[in-house]
């Protein structure tokens, strides 16, 4: 049986890529080893595969980094393995040592553009750093898969490297079951966003634009570096009553939770190609559980909702336009475009073509 060791820099609990890829691999006959880390505020994790999470001196900035590729390195030097799989950049350079030092076969899964996240817009040289490693990395790489066709096709054209596209489809819900938000609606219509809650995500813009929503709720579910000054804006605006924060949820209580929306939003900021060619899990989550979708003017998620019918694209990125065309929504009926995408965007559709990837290296 082949061992494969995955490795990420999160806590594995939320990560329901990495998740759906070690199932997939789990139920061909692959073996597997999840390696992430522990935080204090980490959620137990129970798999069918073994994990392994490792506690960290840092766990921010530089110096997280540094620990974590260093000890990284030496677990998978010292590991029985049969490939490698790197999730994203800041994980790349030890499976990569390793993998020349030991010829074992590495694969690499790009979940986004990694020198182009909004977080290292305005810091230069860190940039350059992680630009310099992907530079020298990706060239050399053969086995490579990523998120959606822009990302792919921007890899090829700047590295001569081909990208393989396994986008992050939610596994089909065969049996939707709902749960409770844990306040009530009063018959109001509910807006979802579920995610990282960081700068980008046009939250400020949806929260400025509830108050022209009396009839509509706001939920988000996440957590991120922002909550707390979104947290503080709320009170500002007297929308405790209209907004409401879940914080950081299961995939488990996602599905319970998604359903009970009528709007899902993806309303990111074109800040940097990271963001405007991404393509977020979420907006098929809002799919599989058959809410409509409003999404930003961007590529990917454009093209989703012109070629599926399952929502509309934001006309205008101001609070009275977007209200207005919120409340138009309400009007419409995205039902039976919503119940043909769902059978078709799930990740079951897309696990031949991953399985073909780590088979070639058998």
């Amino acid at each position: 049986m082949k061992k494969i060791i995955i490795s990420v820099t999160n806590d594995l609990t939320t990560d329901q890529r990495v998740a759906k890829v070690c199932n997939t691999l789990l139920a061909n006959n692959f073996e597997i080893t999840l390696i992430g880390r522990k935080l204090k505020n980490s959620l137990p994790i129970n798999r069918n595969y073994q994990t392994k999470r490792m506690q960290l001196f840092f766990n921010k900035g530089f110096l997280f980094y540094a620990e974590y590729n260093f000890r990284l390195f030496f677990v998978l030097l010292f590991a029985k393995k049969s490939i490698l799989l790197a999730n994203d950049l800041d994980t790349l350079l030890p499976n990569f040592l390793v993998s020349k030092i030991k010829k074992t076969p590495i694969i690499y899964d790009s979940h986004e553009l990694f020198p182009e996240i909004p977080e290292l817009v305005h810091k230069k040289n860190v940039k350059k750093i992680w630009s310099k490693l992907e530079a020298t990395i990706l060239p050399k790489l053969t086995n490579c898969y990523t998120v959606c066709n822009s990302i792919a096709k921007y890899y090829a054209e700047k590295y001569n490297t081909q990208f393989k596209v396994i986008k992050n489809l939610p596994l089909k819900n065969k049996a939707i079951t709902t749960g409770k938000l844990g306040f009530k609606t009063e018959n109001k219509k509910v807006i979802l966003y579920q995610g990282s809650v960081n700068v980008g995500r046009g939250l400020e813009l949806i929260i400025d634009t509830i108050t022209y929503l009396p009839n509509h709720i706001l939920v988000i579910v996440g957590t991120g570096n922002i909550i707390n000054n979104l947290k503080q804006l709320v009170l500002v605006k007297k929308l405790q009553n209209q907004i409401y924060f879940l914080g950081r949820k299961t995939p488990e209580e996602l599905q319970k939770i998604t359903p009970l929306a009528d709007l899902g939003i993806s309303i990111e900021e074109d800040l940097g190609l990271n963001y405007r060619f991404a393509l977020p899990n979420k907006i098929f989550d809002y799919i599989q559980a058959t809410i409509p979708i409003l999404v930003s003017n961007l590529p990917e998620m454009k093209q989703i909702v012109l070629e599926h019918k399952v929502g509309e694209i934001i006309a205008e990125r101001n609070p009275k336009a977007l209200a207005n065309q919120i409340n138009n929504m309400a009007n419409k009926d995205f039902s039976v475009a919503l119940k043909k995408a769902k059978e078709h965007l799930i990740w079951e559709k897309q696990e031949d073509e991953l399985l073909t990837i780590f088979k070639s290296l058998m």
